[in-house]
Protein backbone atom coordinates (compact mmCIF):
# COMPACT_ATOMS: atom_id res chain seq x y z
CA UNK A 1 0.00 0.00 0.00
CA UNK A 2 1.36 3.22 -1.44
CA UNK A 3 1.51 6.45 1.24
CA UNK A 4 -1.40 8.17 -1.19
CA UNK A 5 -3.59 4.74 -0.95
CA UNK A 6 -3.22 4.51 3.11
CA UNK A 7 -3.94 8.94 2.77
CA UNK A 8 -7.40 7.90 0.72
CA UNK A 9 -8.30 5.40 3.06
CA UNK A 10 -8.10 7.47 6.25
CA UNK A 11 -10.16 10.11 4.60
CA UNK A 12 -12.48 7.62 3.60
CA UNK A 13 -13.37 6.49 6.90
CA UNK A 14 -12.82 10.16 8.30
CA UNK A 15 -15.67 10.55 5.75
CA UNK A 16 -18.07 7.46 7.02
CA UNK A 17 -17.78 8.48 10.23
CA UNK A 18 -18.77 11.80 9.33
CA UNK A 19 -21.85 10.81 8.21
CA UNK A 20 -22.24 8.03 10.46
CA UNK A 21 -22.17 10.66 13.23
CA UNK A 22 -24.33 13.35 11.81
CA UNK A 23 -27.05 10.77 10.87
CA UNK A 24 -26.88 9.11 14.00
CA UNK A 25 -26.93 12.77 16.06
CA UNK A 26 -30.14 13.24 13.24
CA UNK A 27 -31.95 10.09 14.24
CA UNK A 28 -31.44 9.99 18.18
CA UNK A 29 -30.65 13.53 18.49
CA UNK A 30 -34.47 14.26 18.61
CA UNK A 31 -34.99 11.25 21.84
CA UNK A 32 -34.39 11.77 25.55
CA UNK A 33 -32.02 8.53 25.19
CA UNK A 34 -29.16 9.91 24.27
CA UNK A 35 -27.25 13.39 25.19
CA UNK A 36 -27.07 14.62 22.01
CA UNK A 37 -23.58 17.03 22.77
CA UNK A 38 -21.79 13.70 23.94
CA UNK A 39 -22.66 11.79 21.57
CA UNK A 40 -21.07 14.88 19.34
CA UNK A 41 -18.29 15.08 21.61
CA UNK A 42 -17.48 11.24 21.36
CA UNK A 43 -17.83 11.19 17.57
CA UNK A 44 -15.38 14.13 16.97
CA UNK A 45 -12.78 13.31 19.74
CA UNK A 46 -12.44 9.90 18.48
CA UNK A 47 -12.60 11.25 14.43
CA UNK A 48 -9.46 13.47 15.62
CA UNK A 49 -7.74 10.47 17.42
CA UNK A 50 -7.74 8.43 14.43
CA UNK A 51 -6.71 11.58 12.30
CA UNK A 52 -4.00 12.18 14.12
CA UNK A 53 -2.66 8.33 14.80
CA UNK A 54 -3.43 7.31 10.80
CA UNK A 55 -1.20 10.41 10.11
CA UNK A 56 1.08 10.56 12.22
CA UNK A 57 1.93 7.22 11.53
CA UNK A 58 2.28 7.63 8.00
CA UNK A 59 3.90 11.45 8.22
CA UNK A 60 6.47 10.95 11.66
CA UNK A 61 6.28 7.62 12.25
CA UNK A 62 7.45 5.56 9.05
CA UNK A 63 10.07 8.42 7.75
CA UNK A 64 11.70 8.00 11.48
CA UNK A 65 11.42 4.31 10.90
CA UNK A 66 13.00 4.29 7.42
CA UNK A 67 16.05 6.17 9.06
CA UNK A 68 16.12 4.04 11.97
CA UNK A 69 14.69 5.95 14.24
CA UNK A 70 11.88 3.69 15.67
CA UNK A 71 12.27 4.49 19.46
CA UNK A 72 11.45 8.63 18.42
CA UNK A 73 8.48 7.51 16.61
CA UNK A 74 6.99 5.28 19.38
CA UNK A 75 7.56 7.52 22.03
CA UNK A 76 5.43 10.65 19.85
CA UNK A 77 3.09 8.02 19.92
CA UNK A 78 2.96 7.50 23.20
CA UNK A 79 3.10 10.92 23.97
CA UNK A 80 0.03 11.21 21.78
CA UNK A 81 -2.04 8.33 23.65
CA UNK A 82 -1.21 9.54 27.22
CA UNK A 83 -2.61 13.54 25.79
CA UNK A 84 -5.91 12.24 24.81
CA UNK A 85 -6.03 9.98 27.77
CA UNK A 86 -5.49 12.89 29.73
CA UNK A 87 -8.25 15.19 27.88
CA UNK A 88 -10.41 12.22 27.75
CA UNK A 89 -10.05 11.93 31.73
CA UNK A 90 -10.77 15.68 31.76
CA UNK A 91 -13.94 15.76 29.78
CA UNK A 92 -15.25 13.16 32.04
CA UNK A 93 -14.64 14.61 35.64
CA UNK A 94 -14.68 18.40 34.46
CA UNK A 95 -17.65 18.49 32.22
CA UNK A 96 -19.78 15.69 33.34
CA UNK A 97 -20.54 13.83 29.90
CA UNK A 98 -23.00 11.13 29.63
CA UNK A 99 -20.84 8.42 29.05
CA UNK A 100 -23.75 6.06 27.35
CA UNK A 101 -23.95 8.86 24.59
CA UNK A 102 -20.20 9.19 24.58
CA UNK A 103 -19.78 5.83 23.60
CA UNK A 104 -22.12 5.69 20.72
CA UNK A 105 -20.21 8.17 19.26
CA UNK A 106 -16.82 6.95 20.17
CA UNK A 107 -18.45 3.75 18.17
CA UNK A 108 -19.28 5.34 15.00
CA UNK A 109 -15.42 5.57 13.90
CA UNK A 110 -15.71 1.29 14.84
CA UNK A 111 -18.71 1.12 12.19
CA UNK A 112 -16.81 3.70 9.69
CA UNK A 113 -14.19 1.21 9.73
CA UNK A 114 -16.06 -1.62 9.11
CA UNK A 115 -17.90 -0.07 6.04
CA UNK A 116 -14.82 1.13 4.41
CA UNK A 117 -13.52 -2.71 4.87
CA UNK A 118 -16.65 -4.44 3.57
CA UNK A 119 -16.64 -1.72 0.43
CA UNK A 120 -12.84 -2.23 0.29
CA UNK A 121 -13.45 -6.06 0.25
CA UNK A 122 -16.35 -5.49 -2.98
CA UNK A 123 -14.11 -3.72 -4.78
Amino acid sequence: MKPTDATATILRIELWQGLLLFATAVTLGQTKLIDLKALLIGGVFMGINFFLLGFGILWVLGPLADKGKVRAGVSLLILKSIIFLGLLTVLFFRFQIDGLSFAVGFSTLILAIFFEAVTHSLK
